[in-house]
């Protein structure tokens, strides 16, 4: 890197414009490796990064255990008759999130079967009325970081552009 640091941690580096000079992002070690995992999770091997797929994986990952929970708790109260029925509810959402966490990697597949995640999630209320509060907290984290996650990934792609432009 080059350029002076600015006293935050951020190096600053000339503009290819000529103008002032622009902070270059400096992660911690910590920050790194989970800005890595997180995009491994989402696929990021293949292609160019998308941001809103890393949130999605990572709303989806805690949603996982929040449905298993669910499960237990229709199974255990006795909400359903016979009693497996939330055993077989709650293992059933799970496998469609764990589908939604593998579709990732392929094109637009995993976020549309999150939104069928959070639909169905928030149909739970109907059998569990508790849920409706869990389920609408994360759905609308879920509209946060689809909304956002694809803010980001575009700016990214005009930022990169105007660079390729640059240099």
């Amino acid at each position: 890197m080059t350029g002076a640091a600015d006293g935050r941690g951020a190096e600053r580096r000339p503009s290819p414009r000529g103008g002032p000079e622009e902070p270059e992002l400096v992660l911690s070690p910590s920050e790194n490796a989970a800005h890595n995992s997180a995009m491994r999770i989402a696929g990021a091997r293949r292609g160019p990064t998308s941001t809103q797929k890393a949130l999605a994986s990572i709303v989806l990952g805690f949603e996982l255990c929040i449905v298993a929970l669910f499960g237990l708790t229709i199974f255990g109260m006795a909400v359903l008759e016979p009693r497996e029925l939330g055993l077989f509810a709650g293992g059933g959402l799970a496998l469609v999130i764990l589908v939604a966490l593998g579709g990732m990697r392929r094109g637009r597949f995993g976020i549309i079967v999150g939104w069928v995640v959070h639909v169905l999630m928030l149909l739970t209320a109907f059998i569990l009325p508790m849920s409706l509060i869990v389920s609408v907290l994360f759905s609308a984290l879920w509209v946060y970081c689809m909304i956002r996650g694809s803010r980001i990934d575009r700016d990214r792609a005009a930022w990169l552009a105007a660079q390729g432009d640059a240099g």
